[in-house]
């Protein structure tokens, strides 16, 4: 995915200042007015290029769920194995009633998660200076249900990217649980799979060439 619009070619207060005298005529409408609607027409412009892409397109599937009554520790194996950071609960009729993830776990161990104020390191710390403090730490035998979040942050396949975007900006989440008008879980959106979208982009637009062997 190219950067279309290169900074150093957008038009700046003394252009639009220019442009609206050229005009020869008048106009009830100031320059910040003009620069203001320049850079909405961009927004809307680039909202246009993630509207056509569509859930499907984005989502992971299939997905990994477990059950309310799943022990905590073969959901945190779960986890781990399949290097996943977050499992959609189901119940019996495979119906969305939670998520829990690895944040959830660590904080069911009594493990400092990340904080808001805390940077990746910091979080890395913490979580290493309380193995060194607490040695081997007891695995929790409580089933999912008493550690997920049940208000789970979902959308559905007629949501496109820039949706689910705003979804995830306005709900401060790193994955939104894609499901249908019943609640089922057909697949899941994350962090990772935005930025895999845009690395994507970003090759094809710009590929690789092969180099010559030497001679």
């Amino acid at each position: 995915m190219s950067n279309t619009h290169d900074d150093s070619k957008r038009p700046g207060r003394a252009e639009f200042q220019q442009a609206l005298q050229s005009m020869d005529t008048y106009i009830d409408i100031t320059v910040d007015d003009l620069m203001m609607l320049s850079e909405r027409a961009e927004q809307l412009a680039g909202r246009r290029d993630t509207e056509a892409i569509g859930v499907s397109q984005v989502m992971s599937q299939p997905v990994h769920c477990v059950h309310p009554q799943t022990p905590l520790t073969e959901a945190a194996h779960l986890l781990v194995s399949e290097r996943i950071s977050g499992l959609p609960v189901v119940d019996d009729h495979g119906h969305l009633v939670g998520i829990i993830t690895e944040a959830d776990f660590l904080r069911a161990l009594g493990v400092p998660t990340h904080q808001p104020h805390h940077n990746l390191w910091q979080t890395l710390e913490s979580l290493f200076s309380h193995l060194v403090h607490h040695g081997e730490l007891e695995a929790p035998s409580d089933p999912v249900t008493d550690h997920m979040v049940k208000q789970v942050v979902s959308v559905s396949l007629e949501h496109d990217l820039h949706d689910v975007i705003e979804v995830m900006k306005r709900n401060s989440v790193k994955r939104v649980v894609v499901c249908d008008k019943d609640r089922r879980v057909l697949g899941m959106v994350t962090r990772s799979d935005l930025v895999r979208l845009f690395f994507d982009r970003y090759t094809e637009a710009h590929p690789v060439k092969a180099k010559s062997p030497p001679k």
